[in-house]
């Protein structure tokens, strides 16, 4: 006999719509984006924001709650399918204990299964971060991002780190992208968590060396955005790991030596007198 304890399990419930009278199997692939249909008898299409490597994202009206929403639409893939779950999972939980929306984490508003797609709908947010700064510069107006403004966005970023971590996660991939705007007059940002570890231009450098890492990482990119977000430009561009290993000992001066000691991938980047190739 196999004992098995509950606790090892978590259930939740994905609803599937479907049409009466028919069948599951869909003849296209690929879901149509039709601007004013409706979605699940519920979503009114609006708008389409664009696409990813797994999805497409529309803006629509929610006609049961009034509100405008986001509307993320999954590929029809099964990894893409397997990798959203873990999404609205990892959604569900960090809402779970934030009920009030104050630590500036995306909301999760519904989920479904329909036309052979999954569906996620978060509330609707502006421009990323990344967006913003390069349509900012583009138009040669006035900098947005000033010192007052930094000050308000750093404060609400590590409001959402601390929360994270209090929950004993790591972000892993926090960058000027997964964080979307709410408000331009309030200076109002949200973090779009990833389960990704970490970009390049924002890789601390224990991950490039192959360390153990913890919620410092976190913390190094913030830096990096923030420095980014400052002056125009990236700090760290990605250019190779030596190159930016190159720039960050030219920021920050040389790496500890006990790091460089343990790290599993200092090999590639250094020599046996911790010079780099």
């Amino acid at each position: 006999m196999y004992e098995t304890k509950e606790d090892d399990f978590e259930i939740f419930n994905l609803r599937i719509i479907h049409r009466k009278n028919r069948t599951g199997f869909e003849e296209n692939k690929d879901f149509p984006i039709v601007i004013y249909s409706i979605i699940g008898g519920r979503y009114y299409v609006t708008e389409f924001l664009g696409s990813a490597a797994f999805s497409k994202v529309v803006q629509a009206h929610d006609l049961h709650l009034g509100m405008d929403v986001c509307l993320k639409i999954i590929k029809n893939d099964k990894d893409f399918f397997d990798q959203s779950l873990d999404e609205i999972k990892f959604l569900k939980f960090v809402n779970k204990f934030d009920p009030a929306d104050e630590r500036n984490i995306l909301r999760l508003y519904d989920y479904f299964y329909f036309q052979e797609h999954l569906f996620i709908v978060t509330e609707l947010l502006r421009e990323n971060l990344y967006k913003f700064q390069k349509y900012n510069q583009e138009s040669d107006g006035e900098p947005y991002f000033t010192l007052p403004r930094l000050q308000v966005i750093t404060r609400q970023c590590l409001e959402a780190l601390s929360y994270l971590h209090d929950q004993g996660i790591i972000y892993c991939d926090l960058k000027p992208e997964n964080i979307l705007i709410k408000s331009y007059r309030k200076y109002e940002i949200k973090d779009h968590v990833s389960l990704y570890v970490q970009s390049r231009s924002y890789w601390a450098p224990e991950v490039m060396l192959g360390l153990s890492y913890d919620q410092k990482i976190d913390m190094w990119s913030l830096g990096c955005i923030l420095a980014e977000l400052c002056s125009g430009e990236v700090l760290f561009p990605n250019e190779g790991i030596v190159m930016l290993l190159a720039r960050m000992i030219g920021v920050i001066g040389p790496i500890d030596i006990e790091m460089l000691r343990k790290g599993q991938e200092t090999h590639k980047y250094f020599t046996k007198e911790y010079d780099l190739y």
